[in-house]
């Protein structure tokens, strides 16, 4: 039998399965987060009809050295390659959209096993726990229960999935600190008062108003301040031993040498005995107008979640009706040494091979690991236009390889033909 036969026979196979991975290229063309592949050919093997010989000496009578005379057998799928080259991002409107910026992937808890996808269109199940929209639960790190932050150590072995949960209630926090900011005037005339309103919160989250009451004294770069309220029910007092005057250096600092400290009791019916820390360290005494007034009050009422979002390194940060903000934890992005080693799950999944390398699961940004693109979908790499081309280039493959196999045929007819 033609050895021509069997190389167009195995051309043919070989075409046929680029043709295969070219289809599901085009067919993925607008799957979220696909990454295209590639086929690569080699030779078989050769048949070798006659070895190589050794080139002799510079002899007139002597011959020359002979090259190998070899006959090729066919090809065969050197490899199927995954183009892990990021694709573009498309915005969407969905908060709990993500895609990786760069190298890397989400990791999703699948059952027993652990797998990881590009594709970020997540979503929160019925408990409010993030998942992908098969169920699978998206890994991460969630805050500590004794410290209420995130760990500091973003280890493999504390991931857990992620809850967030719209319309849970966070608590009531009486204030405990008011930081103030901005000036006193070093122009102003002894005796001159600003007074200032401030808003704090008793530990059932209720508000009450407050006027802190700076007074400009005879002495150099010195003010008094008290404290007092017109609510009937409310007391308020300067505590015992705190600094009665505030103090700034000659450029108009703050002095706070010897660590003065400056604490405000204050009784409500109902509540619990409230107590105030002022912070002054962020206050000026320069010529201008007195603006000082407080930059930030820890208390707050109670509040339900309403939304969330994602910064650049996966720290999911949530929004609540009192107008405050809480970190709700941190999806994990794992990179691996070889990307290509991946074995495809399906379902837009890759699990961990031999020759993918281990997994390097930590905070994203971070040790070549990519960022992460809050309300944006990772699309597609395939490139039309590339698989077109590829397209074409297999079909003209495929018909050279056919048209041998007719040829061969031809030949073989016309050697049966001989016996008549």
């Amino acid at each position: 039998m033609m050895r021509s036969l069997f190389s167009a026979v195995s051309g043919l196979r070989t075409h046929q399965t680029r043709m295969d991975v070219i289809g599901n290229n085009v067919a993925n063309v607008n799957t979220t987060g696909y990454k295209s592949s590639r086929v690569t050919f080699q030779e078989v093997f050769s048949q070798t009809l006659r070895g190589a010989s050794s080139p002799s000496d510079l002899s007139m009578t002597e011959r020359g050295g002979m090259n190998p005379l070899q006959v090729g057998l066919g090809v065969t799928t050197a490899s199927i390659d995954t183009n892990h080259v990021s694709g573009n991002l498309q915005p969407t409107s969905t908060m709990s959209d993500v895609a990786v910026e760069g190298k890397g992937f989400f990791v999703v808890q699948d059952g027993s096993t652990r797998a990881y996808t590009r594709v970020g269109a997540f979503a929160t199940d019925g408990a409010g726990v993030l998942c992908d929209a098969e169920g699978r639960k998206i890994l991460g790190w969630i805050l500590d229960p004794a410290t209420g932050l995130l760990p500091t150590e973003k280890t493999e072995a504390l991931l857990s999935p992620i809850r967030i949960a719209i319309g849970s209630n966070m608590s009531a926090q009486a204030t405990d600190t008011v930081v103030w900011q901005k000036n006193l005037d070093a122009q102003a005339l002894a005796g001159t008062p600003k007074p200032v309103p401030v808003t704090v919160y008793d530990s059932q989250g209720a508000p009450h108003s407050a006027t802190l009451t700076f007074t400009k004294l005879a002495a150099a770069n010195t003010w008094s301040w008290a404290v007092n309220t017109t609510e009937a029910d409310l007391v308020l007092a300067t505590e015992a031993g705190s600094a009665p005057n505030l103090v700034f250096n000659l450029d108009g600092s703050f002095n706070n040498t010897g660590n003065p400290f400056y604490h405000v009791t204050g009784t409500h019916p109902g509540v619990a005995n409230m107590h105030f820390t002022f912070d002054f360290t962020a206050v000026t005494q320069v010529a201008g107008p007195s603006s000082v007034d407080p930059a930030s009050v820890n208390g707050h009422p109670t509040g339900t979640l309403e939304s969330y979002t994602f910064d650049s390194k996966g720290i999911i940060s949530g929004f609540y009706s009192n107008g405050q903000t809480k970190t709700l934890g941190q999806i994990a992005v794992a990179n691996f040494a070889n990307p290509g080693g991946l074995q495809k799950r399906g379902k837009s999944l890759y699990v961990q091979s031999n020759n993918s390398g281990d997994a390097d699961i930590g905070e994203a940004g971070i040790s070549g690991r990519g960022t992460i693109a809050p309300c944006s979908l990772e699309m597609s790499n395939v490139d039309l236009a590339e698989e077109f081309t590829q397209m074409i280039i297999t079909q003209r493959g495929f018909q050279a390889n056919s048209r041998i196999i007719t040829v061969s045929d031809e030949l073989l007819q016309e050697l049966v033909s001989l016996k008549r």
